[in-house]
């Protein structure tokens, strides 16, 4: 299925809207303000793709587009679409906020390790590292959405709203970074530890011996663990620990706070920096959620519109060099031994909760896709995760057949779960269900293919993601509250028991945010063919000798239009002159049809030339 970002998102958007306004007025339903990560979601539907893509803006009302107007009609006209979604927004922010103090809450998403249990109030209202991490890109997205909408309006309480949403949206950010600073952890352990060995057969894939393993993480982690040592204050313990060569260590983000995590001085108004529960255990899937997250207070956009102001520039720094250090640690990991990747032996299997899933090999070349986008990738780098992808989306039935009673359903239904180490203190254990599989996979796709510049390797991945971007759309609500929203499983697997659950904001908006992913990606050059480049140079080094040729005899009396076409002719090989460095396949195809006409015009002559005689 190919893949139409701007259809596709219009298609989203007409969904979004008639599910959650009334009249061209917001509302939040049953489940909203029961979970601050999917009101985000939901809200980032809109404001993402409509800060990010100059031709979905809706802050400006005299430059919104027919289309766009048209699909959120339901959201009312041009001037009521961006003054309806600020009150949506200062919604937001007064419903996840406690005493004045923003509230990070799981809610719903949050789920009791025994049916029978039920978690307490306390329990849902513990922050976790989803909404930290969609807080910052939804408040980068919407303090960019002010600072035009503000320019535009000139209602006085619309004014007085907008001034009031800054405010909470500026704290929220401030708060969210500080959350995201408590909440990274490194974890340090023995080599003999239940822990140590996992890592230790991970990395040596059965060639290599742990002595031989241990040797080889003290040489290629030597700097890494320097530069934390050095670099972040982690406690004493850890520092420790951590100076012992003989110790291996993970890095990344916990669940939620971690116990014991000092606060973060700040001078910024977000309150009381509440207490950590999370073991101080990194996440796979978690560590993925704050990298997406941390990398926009980087984008161009945030750079260009100065989004964050001092304080928050310090926060961000920080975040950043977390941020880098992950993703180093990971990538080092995942491609540990040149010759066997343990990335290439699925399913990986994480060390400090013991499980192993094609969902965690998935968060791993995640993790590898940010660090290849930041040091530029290789082709033979990108060409074996190619490969691995390929291969996740054959073994997660995204591009092979799901059989009866296959295993892989529980990948998508009821989806990839993970205990949450320290969750129990307040309560039952807790757990946190994945269920994005196919949506990650088609949006790390999308990624790699912004990367590639191999024309091979591009064209498997675009294959790869128009295969998976057809599996997801199939899982489009189709009736009810809902409708042409995620997510109905029994789309592509009817054999699927139903689990009535309410509409999942956490697929839709990844969706949302692929859509706006493959505008980027089309907006690129396309890959240039050195070969075709070649041809089309000495295509059009004939087509003008021939053209030179076809000008030294005069034109035919008979035909007044002689003239034009030759002129026509220039105008194309001038073209295809511009464009044979950037776009060989086209000038290729106009000097094709120049070459035609040369030869239309000379064997036109020469008929004349032969009656003439």
């Amino acid at each position: 299925m190919q893949i139409k970002p701007r259809q596709h998102l219009l298609d989203i958007w007409q969904a979004v809207a008639r599910h959650s306004f009334d009249e061209g007025k917001w509302t939040w339903g049953d489940w909203g303000g029961e979970s601050s990560v999917a009101d985000a979601e939901r809200l980032l539907c809109l404001l993402y793709p409509a800060t990010e893509l100059p031709w979905f803006r809706v802050d400006d009302p005299d430059t919104t587009q027919d289309d766009v107007q048209q699909a959120l009609k339901r959201a009312g006209g041009r001037l009521e679409i961006p003054a309806n979604l600020v009150t949506a927004a200062s919604e937001f922010m007064k419903t996840h906020a406690i005493d004045q103090r923003p509230s990070f809450a799981g809610g719903y998403y949050f789920l009791a390790g025994d049916k029978e249990q039920d978690l307490t109030e306390e329990q849902r209202q513990l922050g976790v590292v989803d909404s930290f991490s969609m807080s910052i890109t939804l408040c980068l997205a919407l303090l960019g959405f002010l600072k035009v909408y503000e320019s535009k309006t000139r209602c006085g309480d619309m004014q007085d709203m907008i001034r009031d949403l800054k405010i909470a949206t500026s704290n929220r950010l401030t708060a969210a970074m500080v959350s995201l600073l408590r909440s990274f952890t490194v974890n340090v352990y023995d080599s003999d530890s239940s822990q140590g060995r996992t890592l230790c057969e991970l990395l040596g894939q059965g060639q290599l011996s742990q002595r031989q393993v241990l040797e080889k993480f003290q040489r290629r982690f030597r700097p890494l663990r320097a530069a934390i040592n050095e670099s972040l204050i982690l406690g004493l313990d850890v520092q420790e620990a951590l100076k012992d060569e003989s110790q291996l260590f993970e890095c990344g983000w916990a669940w939620s706070l971690v116990r014991d995590a000092p606060e973060v001085e700040t001078d910024e108004p977000i309150g009381m920096q509440p207490t950590g529960v999370a073991n101080p255990v990194p996440y796979l899937y978690f560590t993925v959620v704050a990298l997406d997250g941390i990398q926009d207070l980087f984008s161009d956009r945030t750079l260009t519109l100065g989004l964050l102001n001092a304080e928050q520039q310090k926060l961000a720094e920080a975040l950043r060099l977390r941020w880098e250090i992950t993703q180093q640690y990971w990538s080092r990991i995942a491609r540990f031994d040149r010759d066997r990747w343990p990335l290439e032996d699925i399913p990986w299997r994480t060390t400090g909760q013991r499980l192993e899933s094609e969902y965690f090999s998935l968060s791993v070349i995640s993790i590898l896709v940010h660090d290849l986008m930041r040091r530029r990738a290789t082709d033979g780098d990108l060409a074996r995760i190619v490969d691995v992808m390929e291969r996740l989306a054959d073994r997660g039935r995204i591009t092979s057949r799901m059989t009866r009673d296959d295993p892989m359903v529980v990948l998508h239904n009821p989806g990839a779960t993970l205990p949450l180490l320290g969750s129990g203190r307040p309560g039952p254990p807790m757990q946190w269900r994945m269920t994005d599989f196919s949506a990650q996979l088609l949006k790390r796709t999308i990624q790699l293919c912004t990367l590639s510049r191999d024309l091979g390797t591009h064209s498997r991945l675009l294959g790869l993601a128009e295969d998976a971007f057809s599996h997801v759309w199939q899982r489009r609500i189709r009736d009810g509250e809902g409708l042409g929203l995620w997510d109905n499983f029994r789309g592509v697997y009817s054999g699927s028991p139903c689990s009535g659950a309410q509409v999942s904001w956490s697929i839709t908006e990844r969706v949302t945010e692929v859509m706006v992913q493959v505008h980027s990606m089309y907006l690129q050059p396309p890959i240039r063919s050195l070969e075709l480049t070649e041809l089309a140079k000495a295509l059009i080094s004939e087509s003008t000798h021939l053209l030179g040729v076809e000008q030294m005899f005069p034109a035919p009396k008979s035909d007044g239009q002689h003239g034009m076409q030759l002129r026509g002719i220039e105008v194309k090989l001038r073209r295809a002159r511009l464009l044979v460095d950037e776009q060989p396949g086209t000038a290729y195809s106009l000097t094709l049809d120049v070459l035609g006409q040369l030869d239309a015009l000379a064997r036109a002559r020469e008929a004349a030339a032969v009656q003439g005689v």
